[in-house]
């Protein structure tokens, strides 16, 4: 071999060496880009977390996240998250776990609160809705002193309540039937509790139950 062709192929070999190390360089460059724009955009949070309240509240979408609830007659105030759902709120925030999670996604009806009056399942209801709403659970139904609503007694009466894990939910859906309509038939009742998936199908036993309450003066 001659001398320029040693000289050309020496060449060739150094200028694919230079280029296979400039490929590299040029992947940790795009690497430390990726790695390098993520800390800023994680870093961004941050910084939206410590600003102030009143600046929050200008980020687009941003919330207040102290809400102020009236639950069963008394006004609390709790940290809620944007997406928390009422059940939530209720059980793990209030500590009234009477009001229960089923599905998940208002098909069973045990998480069934009152809000305004009106039966509403709480596990597809967001906390943030209910603001300066009137939210009564189950632990709200009785009496200031603790004695029975007719409908909490007809239930113990007709034997309703069976595993009892979807009763708070059957009388919640019951007392804002009676509250709406204090001498609904069957068929209405059937309709209004239609709603409360009982897994021990006790069905007759609540109808019985919601009847012989709408019967109690």
């Amino acid at each position: 071999m001659s001398e320029h062709d040693t000289h050309t192929t020496c060449q060739h070999a150094h200028d694919h060496e230079a280029g296979e190390t400039g490929l590299r360089a040029s992947r940790r460059d795009v690497i430390k880009g990726v790695v390098a724009s993520g800390v800023a955009v994680s870093s961004t949070g941050y910084v939206v977390a410590g600003r102030s309240t009143e600046a929050a509240a200008q980020t687009a979408g941003a919330v207040e996240r102290m809400v102020r609830l009236n639950v069963n007659g008394n006004d609390r105030t709790v940290d809620v998250l944007p997406q928390e759902t009422l059940v939530q709120t209720l059980r793990y925030k209030l500590g009234l776990t009477g009001t229960k999670i089923g599905c998940d996604h208002s098909e069973c009806g045990n998480c069934t609160v009152l809000v305004d009056g009106v039966a509403t399942y709480s596990c597809t209801t967001l906390t943030q809705r209910v603001r300066g709403k009137k939210v009564v659970t189950i632990e709200g139904i009785a009496g200031p002193n603790g004695q029975l609503h007719k409908v909490q007694k007809a239930m113990m009466e007709e034997l309703a309540p069976q595993c009892g894990f979807c009763t708070p939910g059957q009388i919640v859906t019951a007392v804002a039937l009676l509250n709406q309509n204090a001498k609904p038939t069957e068929d209405e009742v059937m309709v209004a509790l239609s709603g409360n998936l009982c897994r021990c199908g006790a069905y007759n036993h609540y109808l019985n139950a919601v009847m012989r309450a709408s019967k109690e003066a």
